[in-house]
């Protein structure tokens, strides 16, 4: 087994990797510029950032790949990163599948396997049972290269578990695969959670937001934040949205009501709507958008509702339906790291 770094007095948490102040510089550029954060034994770490934010190069030098400029990571039995014995226990799933042409896929596995020091006998019989999970089964003795796209991600998840990692790198783990695929790929990744550390990048929110225990949001180089999806989606961006039907009072009175009462709800303003009917339908509808509609942002919007109700009461109108859209973490992403397009 592998041992634990110690953990403050008070902690409950097995720390795996900890990572003090890396850093590292191409000529002039600060590609990762002082990080610091730590993972848990068992969860699902998401590492998000706009692109050019310094996630690939962190990740290299998790994994072993690149030495850091400055800076420490520091994992299971308090190894250094770079070590051969240290790499052994991290398998990675790039974002670009390795394909050998002229291997079959159980080739490629036993291949991998060695490259690990996995025996052939063992790596054949874990490369048959991962081919089955992974919905592969009978394409053992098929050309890798023979595979659909969607397939090949699958061996690629495959080939990163074969020498049975702690650790598991997932760089993008659902790009080009379809929906059956996704699903059976996020309900895999979970079931190997609380057995192995996930570090899973994405520029997918809703995927991150789905599997993450906790997300890591870096730019330039830097942490932004750190902490749950929930709490994120509770503390940082624009907030909830609610869409009320106003009935009895005009939405421009009440929104002129709630903005004097409430000044601290991020925005208040009369729209075009019809909450009736979804975006398609509202589309293709030939009924008018209804004129009677308020939206109102702001954080923790729903328990603000109940006062939003009665300053509407008070003014004369009343609420007919209500219709609330939470605080995404892709709303969180672009509250932190902005709207402007990256290369």
């Amino acid at each position: 087994m592998l041992e634990k770094i110690k953990m403050p007095t008070g902690s409950a948490r097995d720390v795996v990797i900890k990572v003090t102040n890396l850093k590292k510089n191409f000529a002039e550029l600060k590609a990762v510029d002082g990080l610091s954060f730590e993972i848990y034994r068992g969860e699902i770490f998401g590492f998000l950032g706009p692109n050019g934010a310094g996630k690939t190069t962190s990740i290299n030098m998790i994994c072993g790949l690149l030495e850091p400029s400055d800076g420490n990571i520091t994992f299971l039995n308090n190894q250094k990163n770079g070590k051969n014995k240290v790499r052994r226990h991290i398998g990675i799933c790039p974002q670009d599948n390795i394909i050998w042409p002229k291997l079959t896929c159980l080739e490629q596995l036993e291949f991998i396997g060695e490259m690990y020091s996995v025996p052939r006998k063992v790596a054949r019989q874990r490369g048959e049972e991962l081919l089955q999970i992974l919905g592969l089964s009978g394409k053992g003795n098929k050309l890798a290269s023979t595979l659909s796209g969607g397939m090949q991600r699958r061996l690629n998840l495959a080939l990163a578990l074969i020498h049975d990692p702690e650790i598991l790198v997932l760089d993008e783990p659902e790009a080009g695969l379809d929906p059956q695929s996704r699903v059976l790929i996020r309900e895999y990744v979970r079931s190997l959670a609380r057995q192995k550390t996930i570090i899973l990048t994405t520029h997918n929110m809703d995927e991150a937001d789905r599997m993450a225990d906790r997300v890591a949001i870096i730019d330039h180089g830097k942490l932004l934040v750190l902490d749950t999806p929930e709490t994120l989606k509770r503390s940082i961006g624009e907030g909830d949205v609610l869409e009320l039907e106003i009935r009895g009072l005009s939405s421009e009175q009440a929104e002129a009501a709630i903005e004097e009462s409430l000044p601290e709800l991020t925005s208040v303003r009369a729209e075009q709507s019809n909450l009736s009917l979804d975006k398609d339908e509202i589309v293709s509808s030939a009924m008018p958008p209804r004129n009677d509609v308020l939206m109102i942002r702001g954080q923790n919007i729903v328990e603000k509702l109940p006062a939003v109700i009665e300053i509407i009461q008070r003014a004369g109108g009343q609420v007919g339906e209500v219709h609330l859209r939470t605080n995404t973490l892709e709303d969180v992403f672009i509250s932190l790291t902005g709207r402007g397009l990256r290369e």
